[in-house]
């Protein structure tokens, strides 16, 4: 595979001006084609839908309709001293009632109900009113038979339903589920605005050129505009949720900087050793590029693993990441070094040399990352148990982690549409548009009372379920529903009417947003053991692939677990017990366990990937005779600076979003943060070199059909001639850049 990579590198070289031009231009002609991408996205795929729950609301839908009744909530207060029989009131806000199902046709089908008579809608005061009647409410129905479809014709309306001089406010599942998107469509413009600028200071900074500190943002740009264009692709086979937007900018930018960050680097540390710049891309695509692809592969099959689960959102998020990932690694080995190899020296064009300035390959041990690696390989012991200590301090908040499912709550305390939800749920205790729903298919119809009088004495909930409808197209399916009396009884009362004893010849299927959200949790947890089980089993692989080493894998691998528990602690602190809700603006909650996955997922990546770059550098030293112990040494002080760099490139790119409105994002950028400074600072430049200080000469160890696959698949063999190379099995370059942090 090595061989592969020689191979590879010499056609980068001899032919860069048409690798360039083919990579570009499909990757423009991908991007032209993603476009489209935001009108072919999904609102759906937030449940399990192999589950009871989505089996109930299936057959609901099916049988009796698409329940509308919770799309929007138009909910009115009366004047001041007044009250919503008061004529001049009613009839402005009736008027306005009956024009809009006329004004939007395509977007509202009707209203169902409210306190007044309507054109379209039933006339219930009683259930639409309040009982001092200073409150009223209206539930309008709006076109479409998915949620996709909904959202979208919500989206055209959403600023329509303000009637002037009416105190109104606009609550309703669509309305919570709109306010949810335009947030998250806001915070990805305000990462394109803010973070890519941050971090174009960053990269001119660290390579001291303004040419240099272009190039990975080149990569990460076309890299993310491609694989726009190969999700939309992926749409027109499978839904794609609309989620997969913000993860594509976030993960797919900071990671194809990144790479071209270690490229980029390499090849300037090859010219600054004094070879000729096809020689110097040679190497860079050889030693770095092999490490991003095998880099790339493990962030991959990371990725992968969300597969397992069932519900279509972490599918979206393991299909945006893979070709993400994969085609910042394709740019980073294929039109980088063609740009390389076409600016040669020039890379430095338009710069300072003060941030340029270069070392002694036998000073490069000594510089600030080789002095902190040697002073903790002193004394290993004494660094390794205090860090590890602090860990599992960080660990310790996991106890209190609970999940919950996505609602209003979701956005800032002032935002206008969770007041509205909370004003009517407060108002409307019974008419919550989260209701728990009974489905029951029986060929005698007598049964029915007597399933829903044993419903009726589950606990928490808020009112006895009331008489069931009967199937207008299928009279053996009946429904009823109820609300809860609160979201911790879910669970009791779940587990009480899915347990509870049935006539029999009777079927009951429990559904309705607490059951399916109930029924979401229970897949991920039921599925996380198997994901991380061959999450690990292939990391592994590809680690003891790339270095032949299967102590290295596993030490690895306990690191990043350490790293990723103090996540999940640091995320339970915050978010659950709600220490610096104030200052964020966000109310404590239950965290999502669907976005917990996704933040294990990346950021097991991501470590895994930093440990390959650090691990690569050891590795090469060590195959070329010094110690394991010089080897660490030398492997930290040689990608100290580089990994650190990329670690706040990412930062930055995913801190943007702890800006966010939506406490959603906020704990996605939150635990990326915290993992990535974790990864970079503490398990990289303290742990690593303690951990192999105390296991010495053992960290090379396989078993011998472990070595004799890494000898067959990692093909050493040297090239000669003009396309000569040093291997990884040699000395690395006699002089790297530093800057300031290299003191």
């Amino acid at each position: 595979m090595f061989a592969d990579f020689t191979q590879w590198a010499d056609v980068v070289v001899r032919r860069r001006f048409a690798v360039i031009g083919v990579v570009v231009f499909a990757m423009l002609a991908l991007g032209a084609y993603g476009l489209g991408l935001s009108d072919e996205l999904s609102s759906r795929g937030w449940d399990d839908p192999t589950s009871e729950s989505a089996q109930a609301a299936r057959l609901r839908d099916e049988v009796f309709g698409r329940d509308h009744s919770g799309d929007v909530i138009l909910l009115f207060h009366a004047p001041p001293g007044k009250t919503i029989d008061d004529p001049a009131f009613a009839d402005v806000v009736v008027d306005s009632l009956n024009d809009l199902p006329r004004r939007f046709p395509n977007e509202i089908a009707k209203i169902n109900g409210t306190y007044w008579p309507t054109e379209t809608g039933l006339t219930l005061p009683d259930l639409f009113g309040s009982a001092d009647r200073k409150h009223a409410f209206a539930s309008v129905a709006v076109q479409g038979g998915d949620d996709t479809e909904l959202m979208r014709n919500f989206g055209k309306v959403a600023d329509r339903f303000d009637i002037p001089g009416i105190d109104m406010e606009v609550a309703g599942g669509q309305a919570v589920a709109g306010a949810l998107n335009d947030t998250m469509v806001h915070d990805q413009r305000r990462m394109e605005l803010v973070a890519i600028p941050v971090v174009a200071v960053l990269l001119f900074f660290l390579f001291g050129g303004v040419v240099a500190a272009a190039l990975p943002l080149i990569v990460g740009g076309l890299t993310v505009l491609a694989a726009w264009g190969v999700i939309r692709g992926i749409t027109t086979v499978t839904e794609v949720n609309s989620f997969v937007s913000p993860v594509v900018s976030m993960i797919g930018l900071g990671l194809a900087i990144d790479y071209g960050l270690f490229i980029v680097s390499r090849f300037r540390d090859e010219l600054a050793d004094g070879h000729e710049v096809a020689v110097a891309v040679r190497r860079a695509v050889t030693t770095a590029g092999r490490t991003v692809v095998f880099s790339a592969t493990i962030v991959v099959a990371a990725a992968a693993g969300i597969l397992l689960f069932p519900q279509g959102f972490l599918k979206s998020f393991a299909y945006g990441a893979m070709v993400t990932v994969t085609l910042a690694a394709l740019t980073a080995i294929t039109l980088l070094p063609g740009l390389l190899a076409v600016l040669g020296h020039r890379v430095d064009a338009w710069g300072f040399d003060w941030f340029r300035k270069t070392r002694p390959a036998d000073d490069v041990p000594h510089n600030f990352w080789g002095r902190i690696a040697a002073a903790v390989m002193k004394r290993p012991l004494a660094v390794a148990i205090p860090v590890c200590a602090g860990l599992l301090l960080l660990i310790a908040p996991v106890q209190h982690l609970v999940f919950g499912g996505i609602t209003e709550r979701f956005l800032p305390p002032a935002d206008p549409t969770r007041l509205a939800q909370q004003h009517f749920d407060e108002i409307f205790p019974l008419r919550r548009i989260d209701p728990i729903h009974l489905i029951m298919v029986t060929y005698r119809s007598s049964d029915i009372d007597t399933v829903v009088t044993r419903a009726n004495q589950a606990p928490g909930l808020a009112a006895p379920f009331p008489a069931p409808m009967q199937g207008p197209a299928d009279p053996f399916v009946y429904t009823t529903d109820t609300v809860l009396a609160g979201s911790d009884n879910a669970d009791a009362a779940i587990d009480y009417l899915r347990s509870m004893e049935l006539p029999n010849g009777t079927t009951l299927l429990v559904g309705g947003q607490p059951a399916a959200q109930r029924d979401s949790i229970d897949a991920l947890l039921d599925r996380l053991p198997l994901m991380l089980t061959l999450v690990f089993i292939a990391t592994t692989a590809l680690l003891v692939l790339t270095f032949g080493s299967l102590v290295l894998p596993l030490k690895a691998a306990a690191l990043n677990l350490l790293g990723l528990g103090a996540t999940i602690g640091v995320l339970t602190w915050i978010f659950v017990e709600g220490h610096g809700a104030d200052l964020l603006g966000f109310t404590p909650q239950p965290i999502m366990p669907l976005v917990l996955m996704l933040i294990i997922s990346v950021i097991y990546g991501l470590s895994t990937d930093y440990e390959v770059f650090l691990l690569a550098r050891i590795v090469e030293a060590h195959r070329a005779g010094v110690s394991t112990t010089d080897a660490v040494r030398t492997g930290v002080a040689r990608t100290g600076r580089i990994i650190t760099a990329a670690a706040l490139i990412l930062i930055v790119v995913t801190g943007v979003f702890a800006l966010s409105d939506l406490v959603m994002m906020q704990y996605i950028a939150l635990g990326m943060v915290t993992a990535l400074f974790i990864d970079a600072t503490v398990l990289r430049v303290l742990l690593v070199p303690a951990t192999m200080k105390l296991l010495g000469d053992a960290c090379w160890w396989a078993p011998a059909w472990m070595r004799h696959v890494h000898r067959k698949v990692v093909d050493r063999e040297p090239i000669t001639g003009d396309a000569r190379v040093v291997l990884l099995t040699k000395a690395g370059s006699s002089s790297v850049y530093t800057d300031k942090w290299d003191s």
